[in-house]
């Protein structure tokens, strides 16, 4: 059993951007709360974020108006898996957030509480039975095995303003709000870039695409998607490969039937660490593909560090899906770091740091404007009233309203031994290329959980 459990865990950590998980908030046990550092005497902090104002500041509330709401305070939960990952990206995130928020005074006057919920992968529903029995909502946070908590979130009608959501049952589940989306019910999320290396940069390999992926029920429905959505580009998989999830020794094998069968175009699905290793056995080989999908949970310092030769020799690419670049300059970004630097100076910005900021962005200014009368019906539709939410200018517009179909944008990175460079895409909507249309699956991948589903509906929630 504890093979199994350790095997599994492996495959999530390695497939976290396809899957698109992140976990973070450290925490011994299944709750910790977050330190927020507030210290409102000596506050040089400011309730603006980007092109937001008044995120957060002071105010008169007086009434304790919901579960995890009272005068003084709010306190939400932040899912994570830092008891296996040691990933600390999420707690990251949300201490940053909350000391800067409370600096400004709170949301409308209440000190905003984290606490750290740790699914340590398998134990997703106990957590969630301990959120539903103390948080207001969950903010910033994911959980490799998402689906084993969704129905007893809806069974609570806790709300989800969610950083990642991994599986089909709970991603796009009612009551969940996806400020910078990283998984779409019934699409596919990296078409746009397929269509774009396939077909404009590098064409010649459209003959040629190699998929690696794991060997894991959990993640093998990424690999089925992507088939579709290669199939229907007009692309032809020469290769297509598992291997076992715990990962590989020695990539030499893997890397040898890629250069005897020509494969121009690979798609890594999984762990940063181990595609170096292959990139490395390529590379030793002297056989350089056109471009390889990292995926973007290679989008980090260390992945350039650990491919050493390999970043100029090799064509890394990763798709960011809408979120500005780090490397980017703007304004929000730029923010960021500088309050990063203040409140968590040894913390990494990651992607999934950067969608879960987002995250707490519209959770707060949702909150705000609920004002004395802060409720969970109140926070789910203000949020939902959202047409063009960019997180300040930290990702494209998002319509929270009608999230279907998808905005269609994407924007490519590509790694070199100087760090990552915007790749040459053909943006056409400032930092993201936005002209090829979100494509709907036709296969049957499963289906998000709804309160139906669990005998309730919108008017159960308060």
């Amino acid at each position: 059993m504890k093979d199994s459990i350790l095997k599994l865990h492996k495959v999530v950590v390695a497939f976290a951007a396809l899957a698109v998980l992140a976990t973070g908030c450290g925490g011994r046990g299944g709750a910790e709360e977050v330190d927020s550092g507030s210290g409102q005497s000596d506050s040089v902090a400011t309730a603006n974020f980007g092109d937001l104002s008044e995120v957060c500041g002071p105010g008169d509330a007086s009434t304790a108006s919901a579960q995890g709401v009272t005068a003084d305070s709010i306190e939400v939960g932040v899912f994570s898996d830092i008891g296996f990952t040691k990933n600390s990206e999420f707690v990251d995130a949300a201490k940053v957030f909350t000391s800067w928020c409370n600096e400004a005074g709170g949301i409308n006057g209440r000190e905003l509480i984290a606490t750290t919920r740790d699914a340590k992968l398998m134990e997703p529903r106990q957590r969630m039975i301990e959120a539903c029995r103390d948080d207001f909502a969950l903010v910033g946070g994911g959980a490799g095995l998402d689906a084993l908590g969704v129905e007893t979130r809806l069974e609570c009608m806790l709300p989800t303003f969610t950083a990642q959501a991994v599986q089909e049952k709970a991603a796009g589940a009612d009551l969940e709000i996806s400020a910078s989306p990283s998984k779409i019910p019934g699409y596919d999320n990296y078409a746009g870039f397929r269509t774009w290396v396939l077909n404009e940069a590098y064409p010649e390999s459209k003959a040629a695409v190699g998929m690696i992926n794991g060997d894991s029920a959990v993640t093998r429905v990424v690999g089925e998607i992507s088939n579709e959505t290669l199939q229907d580009i007009g692309a032809t998989v020469i290769y297509d490969e598992l291997y076992p999830a715990m990962g590989v020794a020695d990539w030499t094998p893997y890397a040898q039937a890629i250069k005897s069968k020509g494969v121009r175009g690979l798609i890594f699905m999984g762990s940063f660490e181990q595609l170096a290793k292959l990139e490395e056995s390529l590379t030793n080989m002297d056989y350089k593909l056109d471009w390889i999908d990292a995926n973007n949970n290679a989008y980090n310092d260390q992945f350039i560090e650990l491919l050493g030769r390999s970043a100029d020799f090799q064509n890394n690419l990763v798709d960011l899906g809408g979120v500005a670049p780090l490397e980017s300059g703007e304004p929000a970004v730029e923010e960021l770091r500088a309050l990063y630097e203040k409140y968590a100076p040894d913390a990494q910005i990651t992607l999934p740091a950067l969608r879960a900021w987002s995250s707490w962005l519209l959770f707060a200014k949702s909150a705000d404007a609920c004002g004395d009368d802060l409720t969970r019906r109140c926070l789910y539709d203000t949020a939902r009233q959202e047409t063009e939410w960019t997180g300040g200018g930290l990702n494209v517009p998002i319509n929270v309203a009608e999230p279907l179909p998808p905005q269609p944008c994407f924007n490519v990175e590509r790694a070199t031994s100087d760090g990552w460079k915007t790749a040459d895409f053909g943006a056409d909507n400032g930092l993201y290329r936005c002209d090829i249309p979100a494509r709907e699956l036709t296969g049957d991948y499963g289906v998000p959980m709804t309160l139906a589903d669990v005998g309730k509906s919108m008017n159960d929630v308060e």
